[in-house]
């Protein structure tokens, strides 16, 4: 993912959004902080006067790559007066499941760090991966898996961390292998319609099943077994499904996707089908 965002930011220009998208659906529009080749608060700062919100894109724990707290205090500045608000990706190389508990007890402490250094910005959610990186799918694997799973988690939680924050993600397992971890602790859910597109899953019967504790969806194009693309690239099919689910949510849309071009092509198309 990461060579992909940089190949799609390398060229890009710093043109600005052709309109505002504020205020203009029932949910609130966004897109990531990857649309240009800059930090997050120059992204912010482009970004702010044409979208409600941003998704801070934290993919990395290690402690360089994440903000300072003088850019969380830039970011905090540029919400009040852009009247913005954020969510965060937490990073994607720290694994809650892991076999090794003491991987397992870096991704408590990295994703609690992660929470304090952006308590400041108030974010709406916080998006996690609950990654599946064992070699098969035989029962009693994701048995142990779902174990250490649900022990991280009460762990993250005893930090004092509100549950509700933390959403997780569709990735490329049926949701219901955690069912027992979202629905014991309370956590929120982020569907990525774009990978339940990509691994063949049932958007409608996702959303209805879990759409009540949805606080973000992630949306993106997908084409030819590739996500991440503009929303234009869907088919009619595709693309009618998903408008039938936007017409029933009023949570936070994260147009997510990695360039400028991208992204203006998926707000424009979003606002031809509505």
């Amino acid at each position: 993912m990461f060579m992909q965002i940089k190949n799609e930011r390398e060229n890009t220009k710093y043109l600005t959004l052709p309109k505002s998208y504020k205020d203009v659906y029932p949910f609130k529009i966004g897109c990531t902080s990857f649309i240009y080749p800059d930090g997050y608060a120059q992204n912010v700062k482009m970004l702010a006067p044409y979208l409600d919100e941003i998704e801070l894109l934290l993919f990395e724990s290690a402690y360089t790559s994440l903000p300072s707290k003088n850019e969380i205090k830039k970011l905090s500045l540029l919400s009040n007066e852009f009247d913005l608000s954020y969510n965060i990706h937490l990073p994607i190389d720290i694994f809650l499941g892991d076999q090794d508990p003491l991987l397992r007890h870096h991704a408590v402490e990295t994703i609690k760090k992660v929470f304090d250094l952006t308590a400041p910005i108030s974010p709406s959610t916080h998006t996690l991966h609950l990654s599946y990186g064992e070699a098969d799918f035989e029962k009693e694997r994701i048995k142990r898996w779902q174990e250490r799973l649900y022990n991280s988690i009460e762990q993250l939680i005893s930090t004092g961390i509100n549950s509700e924050m933390i959403s997780i993600e569709t990735l490329t397992y049926p949701l219901e292998w955690v069912e027992n971890i979202l629905s014991n602790f309370n956590l929120s859910v982020c569907i990525d319609l774009g990978h339940l597109m990509l691994q063949q899953f049932d958007m409608e019967s996702v959303f209805n099943q879990y759409g009540k504790r949805t606080s973000i969806i992630h949306l993106h194009g997908v084409e030819n077994q590739k996500d991440h693309l503009p929303l234009d690239r869907l088919s009619k099919k595709k693309m009618d499904i998903v408008m039938g689910i936007l017409k029933r949510f009023n949570g936070v849309v994260s147009l997510e996707v990695f360039s400028y071009d991208h992204l203006k092509d998926s707000l424009t198309y979003l606002e031809k089908l509505w």
